[in-house]
Parts: structure tokens; C-alpha cells; sequence
């Protein structure tokens, strides 16, 4: 259970250099919307957590935290975390996903958050203080190069944010390096069943909406296998035993995504 922290609070946590990788103008534009975000408190894909979480999993959170998602999913129940086990979180936003990983992880666990956005980072810094979550802490980083050593964590976890990237093949390599063997992959993103409109692809306004960077469902298994993963599933989020083929062409859907290092 989380105990409110004082003013001053009590959780420290890491600074690690943020990694060195040149930007493209893509992580440019993304960076700049959800700084925006971070800003002015809009919550992204027009969900709200009450619509994605059971009510139980969030109900020791702040509503203005729980309220303020950015995702498509549930990745924590989908990651069924154990006590004691480490966990990444790709795109940590706020830090909502890390403080509900947290509690199921124990204080003998520990939540990594890696976000490319200095103001997301400061408000999950701050949330952290909130909610006393001495157990996480978070990263500046780009996902193509992560701040986290090889072999390290035991579940990578991530909500609506994989699509967001210009380089998922190395992504998904940069996941399967801070893997430990066995380790396994809990995502929540948007992917489409055939390619999208060259128009969307290049619209900026539709990366940072999550729509222009959604990867074909056959590319993101196909991507994940060539990194070292196995027992790669993508399904949709909705109704995970509906067939793929009777999906419509080319229209993003929100998906849960397994695998496991080899």
C-alpha cells in the first residue's frame, strides 16, 4: 500500500545520464507534443483510466495521477508481476504504470521508468514523492538507446508508446538486451492490420497522436522474433480471440503484445 509522502518526502531517486543518441525529427515532434501533454494534464487516446484498469489495481492512486494516462491498455495485469522481480517501463509518462508495478513488485522489487521527455520526467519525479513509491525511479533516455544495463530486469512493460518510435527494430533489440534470459514482455500499443495511408505515415500531428507509427501486426512479430524473442503474441485488446483477418485493412486497434528472451 502506498503511504502519502510529506513535503519533503523520502524518495530519492537515480539521476543516470541520459543516453546519447541523435534525435530525429520525429522524436522532435513527439517530444514536443507530449510535453504539451505533460503541461496541461490532457490525457492521450481520449481514455480514461477507469476505461482500461480494474477499478481495484488503481484505487490506492491519486485520481489526478490514475486520470492523467496515456495509454491503450493494461499492461500490468497483462505482466502478472511477481514480489521481488524488476521491471522496465518504455515510455513511463507520469509514471502511472511504474506506481502500479510497483506495488505488486514489493519493496524487495524495483520499477525502471525511461522517458525521453524532461517534463514528463519531472511530473512522475514528482508523482513519486505523492505516493512515496521509494522502489522507482526514472531515466532520461531515448528507447533506441536505453540507460539500463544489459541483463538487468526481469519484465518490460510498456502502454501506447512503442508505436511512437521511428526505430522500432532496434527497439525491440535494445528490450531484448536489458532482458534478463527468460525475461518477458508485457506491451499495450497500437498496431494496424495492413499498412496505413502514405499520407498518415508522414503526418507529424499523427505520430504524436499514436496513429502514423503503428506498426502492421505481422512487422511487430516479425521484428520481435528477429530480436531474440519467442512465444511472440499481438492480439487485439478488445475481444483477443477475434481473427486478424476479420479486421478492417489499414485502421489502427489497440493490442496486447507477449514474448519471452530466448
Amino acid at each position: 500500500m502506498f503511504r502519502p509522502a510529506g513535503p519533503a518526502g523520502n524518495n530519492k531517486l537515480s539521476e543516470i545520464p541520459m543516453t546519447t543518441l541523435t534525435p530525429t525529427p520525429t522524436h522532435e515532434a513527439v517530444r514536443g507534443h507530449y510535453a504539451e501533454r505533460a503541461r496541461n494534464s490532457s490525457s492521450c487516446c481520449g481514455s480514461k483510466s477507469n476505461a482500461l484498469y480494474d477499478e481495484q489495481l488503481i484505487s490506492e492512486i491519486p485520481t489526478d495521477i490514475s486520470n492523467f494516462t496515456l495509454g491503450c491498455g493494461d499492461p500490468i495485469t497483462l505482466a502478472a508481476l511477481r514480489p521481488g522481480e524488476t521491471v522496465l517501463d518504455l515510455g513511463s509518462g507520469g509514471g502511472l504504470d511504474c506506481f502500479l508495478a510497483a506495488r505488486q513488485v514489493g519493496a524487495q522489487g524495483r520499477v525502471i521508468g525511461v522517458d525521453m521527455t524532461p517534463e514528463m520526467l519531472a511530473r512522475a519525479r514528482a508523482n513519486a514523492q505523492r505516493v512515496n513509491a521509494t522502489n522507482v525511479e526514472f531515466r532520461e533516455g531515448y528507447l533506441e538507446n536505453m540507460p539500463v544495463e544489459d541483463s538487468s530486469v526481469d519484465v518490460v512493460i510498456s502502454n501506447c508508446v512503442i508505436n511512437l518510435s521511428p526505430d522500432k527494430p532496434q527497439v525491440f533489440r535494445e528490450m531484448c538486451r536489458a532482458l534478463k534470459p527468460g525475461g518477458r514482455v508485457a506491451v499495450s500499443d497500437i498496431v494496424t492490420n495492413g499498412p496505413l495511408p502514405e499520407l498518415v505515415q508522414k503526418s507529424m500531428e499523427a505520430w504524436g497522436a499514436c496513429v502514423a507509427g503503428a506498426l502492421d501486426v505481422k512487422d511487430y512479430e516479425r521484428g520481435l522474433r528477429e530480436a531474440g524473442f519467442t512465444d511472440v503474441r499481438v492480439q487485439p485488446k478488445d475481444d483477443p480471440s477475434k481473427l486478424l483477418s476479420a479486421l478492417p485493412v489499414g485502421v489502427p486497434f489497440s493490442a496486447t503484445i507477449t514474448a519471452r528472451k530466448a
